[in-house]
């Protein structure tokens, strides 16, 4: 149930929290990279704007592989995946890398003319925390407020998912839509909400603010099924611009190799730094090798880009049981993974 307790009144108390949101703005963003890349040919990404998305992206740049593949990156961060679906149908963006997609595949039930492209973050990389002592574990949270975005972003989603799955009846919960997991993890800290969502990242801080994760709360662990992004673009652009998409769809498959590798944490570290701008870098450079490390136990991505029929056809199910889509459509339909196959060709 969604009831009393609204986003702006949520939000308004999220001010007094000292843990300052640390360069990740909920508003629109843009982001030019770098003087390096500035020849080659003109690909504009979007992508939600989660710590390790930003941090992927500032990687990708520093290690040059845009501009080794002849791309000339415009990247896009938005707040929320809900304004995707229309960037890429008026053309605004070429390709979104990392979004959730259940919403995406809703739209194609209606007619939108969208493929998926590829797996990108095929496991979560957030979990649920709390400051309540009694909670402990997802049961625990009947009869307590969530921390989530809106009904059927992907927040509401993978939280109902999860509780479901645990015999929760969600009835019996509140769940409040804060908007992004950034402000909703500061949300749980102020004890606005009774639990919600945070990325890997704040692990490492955990004890310092008085929050711990639900011992049954890692999404990685305990949904894995769930499919958390991928990558996708409208069928005009495939059309008009495939070898720009198979080049970027190339380097973001790079860059989830090397980032899942066991050499690249001070390259990762210092991308997060210069993609977040925190003020205290300490603090920050010690939540990005927690992100890090998450990195190298879950190894969340698509290191082939694959996204297979299995995942895609659990996201319906979970739509349809959640009212989001009425009925299944076939894979074939929602996915052209040629892209991706070629991508994954060219790096041998």
């Amino acid at each position: 149930m969604n009831r009393s307790l609204s986003r702006r009144t949520a939000l308004g108390g999220l001010t007094t929290l000292g843990l300052a949101a640390s360069g990740a703005m909920e508003s629109l963003l843009t982001a030019a990279c770098t003087s390096q890349q500035e020849q080659g040919l003109p690909v504009r990404v979007i992508s939600t704007q989660g710590t390790v998305s930003l941090t992927l992206e500032a990687l990708m740049n520093t290690k040059g592989y845009f501009r080794d593949l002849g791309l000339s990156a415009h990247i896009l961060s938005i707040a929320s995946g809900t304004t995707v679906i229309g960037a890429l149908l008026q053309q605004d963006a070429d390709i979104c890398i990392f979004a959730g997609f259940s919403q995406l595949i809703a739209a194609i039930e209606k007619g939108a003319d969208l493929k998926i492209l590829a797996g990108a973050s095929v496991m979560g990389q957030q979990a649920l925390f709390s400051k309540n002592p009694a909670i402990q574990h997802v049961k625990d949270l009947e009869g307590h407020t969530i921390g989530v975005g809106a009904v059927g972003a992907q927040l509401y989603q993978v939280a109902a998912a999860l509780l479901k799955k645990k015999g929760v009846d969600l009835a019996k919960v509140q769940f409040v839509n804060i908007g992004s997991s950034a402000n909703v993890f500061r949300a749980v800290v102020t004890g606005i909400v009774d639990a919600g969502d945070g990325e890997a990242d704040v692990l490492g801080i955990l004890d310092r603010v008085g929050v711990h994760m639900l011992q049954d709360g890692d999404y990685a662990v305990e949904l894995p099924e769930y499919t958390w992004q991928a990558s996708f673009a409208s069928s005009a652009t495939i059309r008009a611009k495939r070898e720009t998409l198979v080049r970027t769809l190339t380097g973001y498959c790079k860059a989830y190799r090397y980032a899942q590798s066991p050499v690249s944490q001070d390259d990762f570290v210092k991308a997060q730094l210069e993609a977040l701008k925190p003020a205290d870098r300490e603090d920050a450079a010690s939540r990005a090798v927690s992100q890090w490390k998450y990195l190298q136990t879950r190894k969340p991505y698509a290191e082939n880009l694959e996204l297979s029929e299995q995942r895609v056809n659990y996201m319906q199910q979970l739509n349809i049981e959640l009212g989001v889509q009425k009925k299944m459509l076939p894979y074939d339909q929602l996915i052209d993974a040629s892209l991706a196959r070629e991508a994954v060709a060219r790096l041998g």
